[in-house]
């Protein structure tokens, strides 16, 4: 596999750093983010629709009546030595008490990770990551067989 040169954003965003505002890239992250959001836009949204919500923030999201948690560091980009999700995982379960359903997201990359993560509590497992390298090689075909490879390794 050959990887694509990134262009960076070129012509979209300038990620050019001035010493008193930062990167463009910082201002559009942080005018995208509303601070004012907080549990109780989960209780309003949970009000107004009967779509099934799933959140992260384990005990609080229970309390709000979510239908379920994700356990996620976000691939681990935004802190440094933030845990592995696998890690977390376990006292995830343990304080939900089973009352929600689980799903684990990041590190999945073989079936053992898969494996691991039910045998510790979650439901299923997200695999964004490996399904975007499929993706990117070979298309539809290539996320069937990562799909394909991840079943096969678990059987």
């Amino acid at each position: 596999m050959i990887a694509q040169q990134l262009k960076n954003l070129e012509g979209l965003l300038s990620t050019k750093v001035t010493s008193d505002t930062g990167s463009n890239l910082e201002a559009y992250a942080k005018e995208t983010m509303d601070p004012s959001l907080s549990w109780k836009d989960i209780e309003w949204l949970r009000s107004i629709t009967n779509l099934t919500s799933f959140d992260q923030g384990a005990i609080k999201a229970v309390e709000v009546g979510v239908a379920g948690i994700i356990v996620s560091n976000h691939g681990a980009r935004q802190l440094d030595y933030t845990p592995a999700t696998i890690s977390a995982l376990e006292e995830v379960v343990h304080a939900v008490k089973q009352r929600d359903p689980i799903l684990m997201d990041g590190g999945v990359r073989r079936g053992t990770d898969v494996f691991k993560a039910l045998a510790l509590g979650a439901q299923a497992v997200l695999i964004g990551r490996p399904v975007i390298h499929g993706l990117a090689a070979k298309g539809e075909y290539g996320v069937r067989r990562v799909i394909e490879m991840l079943r096969m390794s678990l059987t």
